[in-house]
């Protein structure tokens, strides 16, 4: 296994270059690595006498012992030749991205950010940056994680963070709150999040009266155009005119109560009320929870995927017996309704709800490919959920049965996986306005796939034989 990157000689010291692991990377708060499944930071002169202030500031120790930054410490130099300047972080149980989140999730990491932010202050430091993908999640739980981005607040300093800020968190949620537009198509679609002039085209002159629309999106956007020229040094200007703490702070409690008080409309997607809809009589629904319940009870699984969650009913029935559950839906409001049972009931983490369309996932993105990965290549699980969805893929989406199986076979994962066959009223529904082209879509033709990839332990008829789960186990 490689062990770490490379950073550059002014930070290494003498210490020799080192292959760098899949996923690691470096910015300019310093060089993030992997090694043995741990977590390093190697910092840089400055970035050092920083973290000296964050470690003995109050505030700190208090948000690392409630998780609101990730449990960070200082690395033994001596161990497997690391060096000095070496931190060492809590490992994040599945990494994940703002555009894979619903509103609410993005709203609390916005939240955080702000909390966070004033807490730096009243320790006479602050964060100079506000990067929505500095939040990571341990289920339902956001958590801060670039301990690098706190520095000491020099006198007359602006806030330089705030406009990191507007872009990938307020511009995104603004756009949904205040325009029913999604959010997460803008964010996958430029990493650095929504431009104020971008931002600024998008509201109507009515817009312009909803709260914080003229001060955050229509100013911002004149100020950036007539400074995008050079037009002399900012910051200093900000300083000569008396720019000060008391300033960033009141404008940190600001966009607090703004950021509080955004919602997205009230509307019903097609799964968001999944738990009331589902097409099972009673006594048939316990019999698959049943099922589901027995096989994942086989054994304890370090991670466990439910591919279309929904509102996250199996999520929880197999987090009884997974470390950590990633449960995933297209349908933004069903996950967003499964963050918010999983916030008010006290999550420990076991659930992190994400929504991701199976059809076009999250790819690798930024530089090389490698700032962002795609999906199975942060974490790949040990069991899948796949319960009344492959008529979904297959029919809605036009995927071939064979190419779903075999990717699902790709993952190495054992699996849960219920076939609807063409005389339910769900799948009759899908074929009703459109031309049959789905020669594959057979149970016989779906078990012998099955079969071919998979170790078949357990089956079971559900609603008359017209549904047929399965489990089955990965093959070494």
């Amino acid at each position: 296994m490689n062990e770490t990157t490379s950073p550059p000689a002014a930070e290494l010291g003498h210490h020799p270059p080192i292959e760098p692991e899949p996923g690691s990377y470096r910015d300019r708060n310093g060089s993030v690595f992997y090694r043995d499944g741990r977590v390093f930071r190697r910092l840089g002169a400055r970035a050092q006498e920083n973290w000296k202030l964050l470690r003995d500031a109050s505030f700190f120790g208090a948000c690392r012992a409630d998780g609101r930054i990730v449990d960070t410490w200082e690395a033994t130099p001596s161990e497997g030749g690391l060096g000095p300047g070496i931190l060492e972080h809590a490992r994040v149980p599945f990494v994940s991205y703002p555009y894979e989140w619903p509103f609410g999730m993005l709203k609390d990491a916005a939240l955080l950010h702000l909390d966070l932010m004033r807490q730096a202050l009243g320790a006479d430091m602050i964060l100079k940056d506000s990067s929505a993908y500095n939040v990571q999640w341990f289920g339902a739980r956001p958590t801060f994680i670039d301990v690098a981005s706190f520095e000491p607040l020099e006198p007359g300093e602006p806030w330089v963070g705030y406009r990191q800020f507007c872009e990938l968190f307020l511009y995104p949620l603004m756009l949904q709150a205040y325009k029913g537009i999604d959010f997460r198509p803008w964010l996958r679609g430029r990493l650095d999040g929504v431009e104020a002039d971008q931002m600024r085209r998008l509201m109507s002159a009515r817009d312009l009266l909803r709260p914080g629309v003229l001060l955050h999106v229509a100013a911002q956007s004149a100020l950036q155009r007539r400074y995008s020229a050079g037009a002399g040094n900012v910051r200093a200007k900000l300083a000569r005119a008396g720019f000060d703490k008391s300033m960033i702070l009141r404008n940190v409690d600001k966009l607090g109560g703004l950021v509080a008080r955004l919602s997205p409309p009230r509307m019903r997607t097609q799964w968001s009320d999944y738990d009331r809809t589902h097409s099972y009589e009673e006594a048939e629904f316990r019999r698959k929870v049943e099922f589901v319940g027995k096989a994942a009870g086989h054994r304890r699984w370090k991670l466990a995927w439910d591919l279309g969650c929904n509102t996250g009913t199996f999520s929880r029935i197999v987090a009884d017996h997974a470390d950590y559950v990633v449960a995933m839906d297209g349908d933004w409001m069903a996950v967003e309704h499964l963050y918010q049972q999983q916030k008010a009931a006290g999550d420990p983490g076991s659930i992190l709800p994400l929504v991701v369309d199976l059809c076009d996932p999250s790819p690798n993105q930024g530089w090389l490919g490698t700032e962002r990965k795609g999906l199975a290549e942060r974490g790949r699980p040990e069991l899948t959920l796949c319960l009344a969805l492959i008529h979904h893929i297959v029919i809605s989406a036009n995927i071939p049965l064979a190419d779903f199986v075999r990717w699902l076979a790709g993952l190495g994962t054992s699996l849960i996986i219920e076939f609807v066959g063409r005389d339910d009223e769900m799948v009759q529904a899908l074929l009703a306005n459109r031309e049959d082209q789905y020669d594959d879509y057979h149970p016989e033709i779906f078990e012998d796939l099955l079969a071919t990839h998979f170790d078949i332990k357990d089956e079971q008829d559900l609603k008359g034989g017209r549904r047929r789960i399965y489990f089955a186990t990965a093959r070494s």
